[in-house]
């Protein structure tokens, strides 16, 4: 008689875990997500304040969080501090920004901005992380909150999609290269998910419409809904999931 299959853990005890961006929105839904799945979770961000009162909540459900006071845009402070305080068994790669307008007000100041946090900040802290954990003989699990912007164009939005199409690019090259270390490398990318980021653009009913009308499940994302995709590409559920995208975008790109 052949033995049942067994479904792999979603559970992450014993791993440590980094969120950058992780004071707020889809950032602190994936902290609050791995922890709640057994990680020590480290909240990473900009805003010593914002993060502080993120940890201390976290705390205060009994889950484990700690602070680290971190500009992503600094890859030099990000890799100083990853060394310091890791190595790391998952990183989310959560911090971004945008700057929504026509590309041809686009300033150079707008590029280097949104590159610099969107695609150069993930970059290196992904390449921090993958570097403790080779030192450490260690697998892990990257994961980069891309968007479904790195799949298709949007109104508005080039250089925020130049951003995640880079994103998208990144993940797959070290994918490959990481993966005889057991590391593996994936995104999550959302459709326009209820965040204090995207406020501006669900205040605007032109583009709130547009929005709505794109997505086939009818609704708009929230943080929520992206919590049990972080959670099964940190855990041993997706072992063999590298170098690929989860899309979690309501149907927006099945067009």
């Amino acid at each position: 008689m052949q033995s049942l299959p067994r479904t792999p853990s979603f559970r992450l005890d014993g791993r440590r875990a980094l969120v950058t961006g992780a004071s707020s929105g889809i950032g602190l839904g994936c902290a609050v997500a791995l922890a709640e799945a057994g990680a020590e979770v480290t909240l990473a961000a900009r805003g010593a304040d914002r993060l502080g009162d993120a940890v201390a909540q976290m705390t205060d459900a009994g889950l484990s969080a700690r602070a680290l006071p971190l500009d992503a845009a600094d890859a030099g402070a990000t890799a100083a501090a990853i060394a310091a305080h890791g190595p790391f068994d998952v990183l989310v790669a959560s911090a971004g920004t945008a700057r929504h307008g026509p590309a041809i007000d686009a300033t150079p100041g707008d590029f280097d901005t949104v590159i610099g946090v969107n695609l150069r900040g993930a970059f290196f802290a992904a390449t921090a992380v993958a570097r403790g954990l080779i030192a450490a003989g260690r697998p892990g699990s990257i994961i980069t909150i891309s968007s479904q912007m790195g799949h298709v164009g949007g109104i508005d939005r080039a250089l925020y999609c130049a951003s995640k199409f880079g994103v998208e690019g990144m993940t797959r090259a070290m994918a490959i290269e990481w993966g005889p270390h057991r590391i593996r490398v994936n995104t999550i990318c959302p459709t326009f998910v209820r965040t204090p980021l995207t406020e501006a653009t669900f205040a605007n009913p032109d583009r709130r419409a547009w929005i709505e009308r794109k997505i086939a499940l009818g609704r708009v994302g929230e943080v929520s809904d992206i919590m049990g995709a972080v959670t099964y590409l940190a855990s041993d559920a997706s072992a063999l999931v590298t170098g690929t995208s989860l899309v979690v975008d309501g149907g927006w790109t099945a067009e």
